[in-house]
């Protein structure tokens, strides 16, 4: 055991609980997230089985599990080449792409780039009912003492979901044009994830914590799309999403990428309870500003960039990075402590480490 727990006084579904309500809990809750290198690393170095996951975040004391339904159909997509993987379900294609520090699958090629309505209208979508709704059930039952969510950034989200098929560009001129086709595609989309994920509460929205979604709003340094675009495309559909989490009286997170405060109030307005990824070198998204912009209206969850000390600097910086982050961010609740992204490849496993080992040793609030 890497992490020492013996002075916590609550499970993990206790402590995330009162921290999305920003009530104080026994220390701030912690979440991982990792690219596959990294993560295949990590457990190398402390000995845990490849194909362990669980052994791992029980290692770092992480307090958060994601919860689906497992695809139980025929794919509807299939793979159509030796260097290209097809999406089963979506029809999205990536292929493997290596760097100096590891490798990603990433997206090309766009099949519905040029697509008119007829093409987006015929293309296939999963049956929201080819799902296990049974064995998401038994996985919330087996699970039931830590913080569970539905959904994950993939969820409601429309501008990157529709631009795996269509370029990230032409979403965005999509938006700015009111083009047929690709606002088709969005709402297919949208209508096919909105109906699974409703199943999905129908089935667990009893037993799980938060339901989880996103949308990546800014760029490093700017909005990524206007505020009419929001309000006319984007947030329509996620209103929807946050309202049918609240009949069950569940509270949404949203992952907003990049410097997205900008929305935030609209999003509040909208009664989303909490956001995630929070990288603070982007603009008006430092943990300061955003503790004291959004402090006790919002809960928050990030903020440790994997672009910093987490990726660039010695175990000393990202122990610092770490005590002053909990440090504006602790008083009052509200808080959770995750990195801002998957940590990517060229995180020393060392300052993985120590990240978790400050969050236990720093975030403790008795």
């Amino acid at each position: 055991m890497i992490i020492d727990r013996n002075y916590e006084t609550m499970t993990s579904k206790e402590r995330v609980l009162r921290t999305m309500n920003n009530e104080i809990p026994d220390r701030v809750p912690v979440n991982y997230m990792t690219n596959p290198t990294i993560d295949a690393r990590l457990k190398a170095h402390l000995n845990i089985r490849n194909d362990d996951d669980e052994a791992l975040l029980q290692a770092f004391g992480v307090d958060f599990r994601f919860v689906s339904a497992p695809f139980a159909g025929t794919p509807v997509h299939t793979a159509k080449s030796e260097d290209r993987k097809v999406e089963p379900q979506y029809g999205w294609v990536t292929r493997y792409v290596e760097n100096k520090s590891g490798s990603y699958w990433d997206y090309c090629d766009f099949p519905l780039i040029d697509a008119d309505e007829e093409i987006v209208e015929n293309w296939q979508f999963p049956n929201p009912d080819d799902y296990d709704y049974v064995e998401l059930a038994e996985h919330v039952n087996a699970k039931k003492d830590l913080a569970l969510h539905l959904g994950n950034p993939g969820l409601g989200c429309i501008i990157n979901t529709a631009g795996f098929l269509r370029g990230m560009e032409q979403v965005l001129v999509d938006l700015i044009t009111d083009d047929p086709a690709g606002l088709l595609l969005i709402d297919k989309i949208m209508s096919f994830q909105f109906a699974k994920y409703e199943r999905e509460l129908d089935k667990v929205g009893k037993f799980v914590d938060f339901v989880y979604m996103g949308e990546d709003l800014g760029t490093q340094h700017a909005p990524l799309i206007s505020p009419e675009i929001l309000h006319k495309h984007i947030l329509p559909w996620h209103k929807k999403f946050i309202d049918m989490a609240a009949s069950y009286n569940l509270p949404v997170m949203m992952h907003t990428c990049g410097s997205s405060s900008w929305a935030y109030e609209d999003y509040i307005e909208a009664g989303l309870k909490g956001v995630e990824t929070l990288q603070p070198e982007a603009v008006n998204m430092s943990a300061q500003y955003l503790k004291d912009t959004y402090g006790g209206r919002l809960f928050f969850h990030g903020c440790i960039s994997t672009a910093g000390a987490l990726a660039y600097g010695s175990v000393e910086d990202v122990i610092e990075d770490v005590r002053k982050t909990l440090e504006i961010m602790m008083p009052g609740g509200g808080y959770i402590l995750s990195p801002t992204h998957q940590i990517q490849d060229n995180s020393p496993v060392m300052n993985v480490i120590a990240m978790y080992k400050a969050a236990h040793e720093f975030g403790r609030y008795h």
